[in-house]
């Protein structure tokens, strides 16, 4: 498909995007309104109280952000009157019914004009509170779902998930859909439903002890990395994000969706210009650690491959799906495509301590005293055995010796090393 016939289809035509200010959502905005200034609507799910709310969110979070530099380059004095013309904000809550629309001639609105709706409203951290993930990641796919079939002239949903739902299987990551109820593990008894019925329950009882916000908002990251290990899936993350594509198979009926699964997403590679990024993002904490002198080593397979997906081809690969099957029929299985880098271009774990030497090496971290930092070439350490020869040679030999001033690194050494075996990192993209 070409690029002209892709960006042609898209004129005139309605978008209604989820998750607005979340980070693969601006970038997928920017590109719209960049290549296809004729689109007929852009309308922005942000979760907000108010219009005033949502516009002023709209302005801080997006357009004020250096992401749309390009766009007010080109539209220079214009750029005011291409937002106002072209989007429009919509407050509401993916995790609600009707997506927490109160205003309903503005929900009217958005059922009788939508073509295509992008759902990309969800929390990305690892271990979030169960409660928040299953709201969002899980029953806000639901909604999603839901309000999609409201809209009389919609082609497509495409509903943004991840490649890691289905693990790992032989190194291979597979495009399989899930069914309602199944499991990572092959263990029987997922139910969705009742999965929220137990969040409700355990809230509930935690407020009747008089359990603190703190008590209860680790007690819930605690149940949701305790349910997602139960049916086999490492991380809250992964595990909601399975459920919500098990919801959409369950209840799609005659709806045409196609569900993109990307890999570990990274900064931009061309569009609109090379290298943007937002926040510390999944493997960015690691190259942070390295960068600041902070992490000299580093656990895990050195054959495994580091599958990383520059964010502006993730978007292009949902805009080409999206007008893919704009015209075609609803399948009675989900279409899945997954957006991944290791086929073409495959990135091994033993090749990264010459990437992030050469790169830090070049262009070191300046520290807050405004020096350079200098960095060694990270040691890959492949096995349990080799972490714990490490730790003993490098830290507890020295701690036993009286070097106290070690004992700190050791720490967080360890808890870096956890971390991201563990739980990792993310962040949240708006819901």
């Amino acid at each position: 498909m070409e690029l002209g016939s892709i960006v042609q289809l898209l004129e005139d035509k309605a978008i209604l995007v989820t998750g607005a200010t979340g980070f693969l959502a601006k970038i997928f905005v920017e590109k719209i309104l960049r290549v296809q200034p004729n689109v007929k609507k852009l309308y922005l799910l942000l979760r907000a109280a108010d219009d005033k709310s949502a516009t002023q969110r709209l302005h801080d979070e997006m357009i004020r952000k250096d992401l749309f530099r390009v766009l007010r380059e080109k539209w220079g004095t214009k750029m005011d009157s291409l937002i106002s013309e072209k989007v429009v904000v919509v407050p509401g809550d993916l995790s609600l019914e009707d997506l927490g629309l109160n205003n309903s001639v503005l929900r009217d609105q958005i059922c009788n004009q939508i073509d295509f709706i992008v759902n990309l409203a969800a929390t990305t951290k690892f271990d979030e509170r169960y409660d928040v993930a299953l709201g969002i990641n899980t029953l806000g796919a639901k909604h999603a779902l839901s309000f999609a079939k409201k809209c009389v002239r919609l082609k497509v949903l495409v509903h943004v998930s991840t490649a890691y739902v289905c693990g790992e299987k032989g190194g291979l990551i597979l495009e399989t859909p899930y069914h309602f109820g199944e499991t990572l593990n092959g263990t029987t008894g997922l139910d969705i439903y009742a999965e929220k019925k137990l969040v409700e329950e355990k809230l509930n009882g935690f407020r009747a002890e008089g359990a603190t916000e703190e008590e209860i908002s680790l007690a819930m990251k605690d149940l949701g990395i305790e349910r997602a290990k139960i049916h086999g899936w490492p991380n809250t993350y992964v595990f909601t994000k399975a459920m919500g594509e098990m919801l959409i198979g369950h209840l799609k009926e005659n709806l045409s969706v196609v569900i993109i699964r990307p890999t570990i997403i990274t900064s931009t590679l061309k569009e609109p210009f090379p290298g943007w990024v937002e926040g510390v993002r999944t493997i960015d904490s690691l190259a942070v650690g390295y960068g600041k002198g902070k992490l000299p080593f580093f656990l895990g397979d050195l054959k495994a491959i580091v599958d990383l997906m520059p964010a502006d081809l993730v978007v292009n690969a949902m805009i080409v799906a999206m007008v893919a099957h704009a015209n075609q029929p609803a399948y009675d299985h989900d279409m899945i495509y997954q957006v991944g880098s290791s086929m073409s271009n495959p990135l091994r774990n033993e090749k990264l301590p010459d990437v992030g030497f050469r790169y830090f090496s070049k262009t070191p971290w300046i520290n807050k005293d405004g020096k350079a930092v200098k960095v060694g070439k990270i040691m890959m350490l492949s096995d349990m055995d080799s972490f714990h020869r490490y730790l003993a040679i490098r830290y507890l030999l020295p701690l036993k010796t009286g070097r106290s001033s070690h004992l700190y690194m050791v720490i967080s050494h360890v808890e870096m090393v956890w971390s991201h075996d563990e739980c990792g990192t993310g962040d949240f993209d708006d819901w």
